[in-house]
């Protein structure tokens, strides 16, 4: 599959004990974006964050539950990514999705 030079990058901010019918929610949304064919999705763990609650989530030692902050991101066109939209609203109760136009260099082998 090629991605045209215009793209779209999907970002998905979210919590790493969230869940989606008894997965983890970023497996849940990572499985989806397989199942719907676009070009690849990645996760990406935060070692310190907060979202809209401003309750830090660390990683430090005295804390027991880290809930660490985690990243999806999907970059495909623009089209993929809308059809893409209703099913990851669908599966979020919260956190925070945002979309940039990006240029795309390269995809995949040459």
């Amino acid at each position: 599959m090629q991605v045209p030079e215009d793209g779209v990058l999907l970002r998905i901010f979210l919590g790493e004990d969230e869940k989606f019918d008894h997965l983890p929610l970023h497996e849940a949304i990572v499985l989806k974006a397989r199942e719907m064919h676009l070009a690849g999705a990645t996760v990406i763990r935060g070692p310190v964050g907060f979202g809209h609650s401003s309750r830090i989530h660390t990683t430090k030692l005295l804390r027991l539950s880290e809930d660490l902050p985690l990243v999806i991101e999907i970059v495909d066109r623009q089209d993929k990514i809308d059809a893409f939209l209703p099913e990851l609203n669908r599966m979020m109760a919260g956190g925070l999705v945002t979309l940039e136009k990006v240029k795309v260099l390269r995809y995949g082998s040459r």
